[in-house]
């Protein structure tokens, strides 16, 4: 496989193991605010981080290629409002879709098929990602960071699913 997207793939993996710390952070803040619907929500978000990683270190082993882990990155212990939080996760996954879409352009310019119809997966599910938070951006923004509002959007947020 090419050297490159191996590198970049290895990469990804640490990003999105950082990922899930960095969105355990994030529920660690919401359940100190005592929003527990935000905390699920962020929970989750962490779990599925973690799978991506995973998937990420099963398919290079998949094809023989190396998995070389590195040091994550301490997360931020502070944040802001619910919406600040939002937005910064809104931001996040916008890069996480900017590093997705490099390894699929690498892919190709690698001709790499195996890894093309592999990362396919990841360009779909980033998709997923951005309009789920965008959604929760706009919500806050719509209905206020007080109130009655966060209480519901709180209590819609408990009840999301792990896929």
């Amino acid at each position: 496989m090419n050297k490159k997207l191996v590198e970049e793939i290895n990469v990804q993996i640490n990003k999105e193991i950082f990922s899930g710390y960095l969105y355990l952070a994030m529920a660690a803040h919401f359940e100190q605010e005592n929003l527990s619907g935000f905390a699920h929500w962020m929970k989750v978000q962490a779990g599925e981080e973690l799978e991506h990683a995973m998937k990420m270190f099963e398919f290079l082993n998949e094809v023989g290629e190396r998995v070389v882990l590195d040091a994550i990155e301490k997360p931020d212990e502070k944040f802001g409002s619910p919406l600040k939080v939002a937005e910064q996760v809104l931001e996040h996954e916008q890069f996480v879709t900017s590093r997705i879409h490099l390894l699929y352009k690498l892919a190709i310019e690698a001709n790499e098929y195996p890894a093309q119809v592999f990362l396919q997966w990841f360009v779909t599910e980033q998709v997923e990602e951005e309009k789920n938070a965008t959604e929760i951006v706009e919500m806050l923004k719509l209905g206020g960071e007080s109130g009655n509002a966060l209480i519901m959007l709180d209590r819609a947020l408990a009840q999301r699913k792990a896929d």
